[in-house]
């Protein structure tokens, strides 16, 4: 089986430098409130290599490092690393096997994702907000045990059904977010759970009023392609 040392000085150069973003990234996951203990994981997909990086298992935040990040191949194997992988390496490597433009993966049980992904309902579409981002409502994937890729099969399965979204929220376990890299899943995951909270408090107050799919077009639309420095 391949190590590092077999990749040339492009690829290693890389691997130092998207160790540095991965690590630095969980920092993000305790900011936004989107995990606790050890729960959740960040990874990224290299650009020189068929290789990413990924969260070590069950290590608490303070003491992730760079140097901590495990470094895998896209059917999860080690390359380089002195820690086990996150028990969700297989899906991560799954999401990147079968998605070739997704470079980043994030998961967390952030609170109230979590808590429509048990009730086993979509987040839906009525805040315009949702329309930038998701294209629609957040979807629920299926119930699927951890630490084989079958999550990451369900994920594949529900993004085909919603393909403007970014986020999944596996029903009994929590959101798994995509991105054209770990810091783009981050925010997805942020933007979930966001959405997440204020779906559910405006449910307390009356019904949610539908954005019509025409507009919620519309505003994905001018949100991705228009919004922001280009």
């Amino acid at each position: 089986m391949a190590t590092l040392a077999d990749y040339g000085p492009e690829v290693r150069a890389e691997v130092k430098q998207v160790r540095e973003v991965v690590a630095n990234l969980h920092d993000q996951l305790i900011k936004w409130n989107l995990v606790v203990w050890t729960a959740g994981n960040v990874s990224q997909r290299l650009h020189t290599a068929d290789l990413f990086v990924i969260k070590p298992s069950g290590l608490r935040y303070e003491y992730l490092t760079p140097s901590s990040m495990v470094v895998c191949d896209l059917d999860g194997n080690v390359v380089d690393g002195s820690e086990a992988p996150s028990s969700d390496t297989a899906s991560h490597a799954y999401i990147y096997r079968h998605m070739p433009d997704v470079y980043g993966v994030v998961h967390t049980h952030s609170t109230y994702a979590t808590a429509w992904a048990a009730t086993g309902q979509n987040i839906p579409c009525g805040l315009t907000m949702m329309g930038d981002e998701f294209g629609g409502p957040v979807p629920v994937g299926p119930f699927r045990l951890i630490g084989s890729e079958a999550i990451g099969e369900g994920v594949v399965e529900t993004l085909k059904k919603y393909p403007k979204s970014p986020a999944v929220l596996m029903q009994n376990h929590g959101p798994f977010t995509i991105g054209k890299d770990a810091e783009g899943a981050v925010k997805a995951a942020a933007m979930t759970e966001e959405v997440a909270h204020t779906m559910w408090a405006a449910r307390q107050l009356g019904d949610i009023i539908p954005i019509p799919q025409e507009d919620i077009d519309r505003l994905n639309d001018r949100y991705q392609n228009v919004y922001g420095q280009h």
